[in-house]
């Protein structure tokens, strides 16, 4: 038998009753058992699926900031220098990854907890994916010989913005040297050259197995 609550004084009513029977509040507006029956799941799944993606952003942005707080932006000179770098990949037609690298990226100068936690090998630079955070170390500033090769360096960190692996980054960016201007002529003798060329060898041999001696690099 349905029913009417009173949203006055709470005393449950008969389902014919228009006014309460204890405050004399008029029930016209309240909703019958059978009613509240049909919209409280409706209500509690809202909730739910309101709940979830909010918990998951709250989450997120809880770890972006750590992972701020726990590491040191770039000074001024040092986003000059990679200010420069982005415009060298702008120049060459890398809009999309220079828009992100000037945009959506937080450079920072230290490792953070996840960097110290997780450990890296001698690098450039290292990103935290999805938060796209870019460590840049003191050799990203120092070994290179220009500009352009600190944007070989940026162009291989974009594969990792975009959530691609390591070996994807070297091929990646191993291939758009060229376009770049990034060549074997100009910088065949540069630290920063010899230690990418290596180690996309090692990722990706069939790269240089081109030429009439098979040793050749495909991509020069």
């Amino acid at each position: 038998m349905s029913s009417k609550k009173c949203i006055a004084c709470g005393l449950v009513n008969f389902a014919a009753d228009e006014t309460c029977r204890r405050c004399g509040a008029s029930l016209d507006a309240v909703l019958t058992d059978e009613a509240l029956g049909d919209e409280r799941p409706r209500r509690k799944l809202w909730l739910r699926l309101l709940f979830t993606p909010a918990l998951i952003l709250f989450i997120l942005l809880v770890l972006y900031l750590s992972l701020l707080f726990t590491s040191n932006p770039i000074d001024s000179k040092q986003r000059e220098t990679v200010e420069r770098a982005i415009a060298v990949l702008e120049s060459k037609g890398f809009t999309q990854e220079a828009f992100m690298l000037r945009h959506a990226v937080s450079f920072r100068a230290t490792d953070n907890w996840w960097n110290r936690w997780v450990g890296h090998a001698d690098a450039y630079a290292a990103t935290n994916f999805p938060f796209e955070v870019v460590t840049l170390y003191p050799d990203f500033f120092n070994l290179p010989v220009d500009d352009v090769e600190r944007a070989a360096v940026l162009l291989h960190e974009t594969y990792h913005l975009y959530g691609r692996g390591e070996e994807a980054a070297f091929k990646g960016a191993w291939r758009e040297k060229r376009r770049l201007g990034w060549t074997s002529r100009i910088y065949g003798e540069s630290p920063v050259w010899k230690n990418v060329s290596e180690s996309t060898g090692s990722v990706a041999p069939q790269f240089f197995q081109c030429g009439t001696d098979l040793h050749s690099d495909c991509y020069e």
